[in-house]
């Protein structure tokens, strides 16, 4: 996962499952369910890839990234500084994160429409 592409995933995630259960009788419940075990998922590869977890290396390798945390940061498309990150590199992945709930609930929501 990377920050250019996680957002897409949960939106698209989020419009399958809105799809996938439309016939069925809503619940708020099992949307819950499936929202926390979706970002459960997202939320502990991502963090995990950029918090270098070495249980990370073989998503980072395979994507041709110096690190999980060069991944998540430059996708192979940019030069962010991701070994020493600053604060304010910190701070603006952790919001990133933040808005990943969003993605998932656009998804849902523009399929229910």
């Amino acid at each position: 996962m990377s920050f250019l592409i996680d957002p897409p995933l949960l939106y698209s995630g989020g419009r399958a499952y809105a799809r996938a259960t439309r016939d069925a009788d809503p619940s708020r419940a099992r949307d819950a369910a499936v929202g926390v075990a979706g970002m459960a998922i997202f939320w502990g590869v991502s963090v995990g890839l950029y918090l270098d977890q070495e249980w990370t290396r073989p998503v980072w390798k395979m994507c041709g990234a110096a690190s999980g945390r060069d991944w998540m940061l430059n996708s192979g498309m940019f030069g962010f500084e991701s070994r020493k990150p600053s604060p304010r590199t910190h701070a603006i992945a952790g919001a990133i994160f933040a808005t990943y709930p969003m993605w998932l609930w656009l998804g849902m929501r523009h399929a229910r429409r």
